[in-house]
Order: structure tokens, then sequence, then C-alpha cells
């Protein structure tokens, strides 16, 4: 890891309107493991209670925003 590089936070999120989204850290490519297995449709994670949200295939609720389905198991965050 680089002297710049910033350190990840416990939870972050995609969503701008979510409490947990950060704005710099989103310009980043950050990769995430779950289970062993590499993702790149997580919406949001967090590593001390050990869950993703992904969203549910193409259901949408009435704003039009992807429903998201909570899977726990082993989350790894990590800077590409």
């Amino acid at each position: 890891m680089s002297p710049s590089a910033p350190i990840l936070p416990d939870r972050l999120s995609t969503d701008p309107r979510s409490p947990h989204h950060v704005r710099e850290l989103m310009q980043h490519d950050i990769g995430i493991r779950f289970n062993g297995h590499e993702r790149s449709d997580v919406e949001e994670y967090c590593i001390s209670e050990g869950w993703i949200k992904v969203p549910s295939g193409k259901t949408v609720d009435r704003y039009g925003r992807p429903l998201l389905l909570k899977l726990k198991g082993l989350v790894e965050v990590y800077l590409r």
C-alpha cells in the first residue's frame, strides 16, 4: 500500500444518499472479496458485521432503485 492510499472504512456504500458514502473513496478502485470470491456488484459492505448488499436481479423499488439483498459471510476489502 502506498503512503497516499486511503484507509478503507469498516462500512462503505456506493449510494450518495447513504450516511456511509465517502465521495473521496469512490475515486479509488476498491476490490471486494466475499467468501473467497471476487465480487464486482456490491452496493454496500460492512466488514465487522460480515455482510454485503447486492442488487436482486432486475427488480426495482417504486423509485426505480434496485432492490438489495443482504448476504452474510467473510468480507475482505482492498485497493486494487
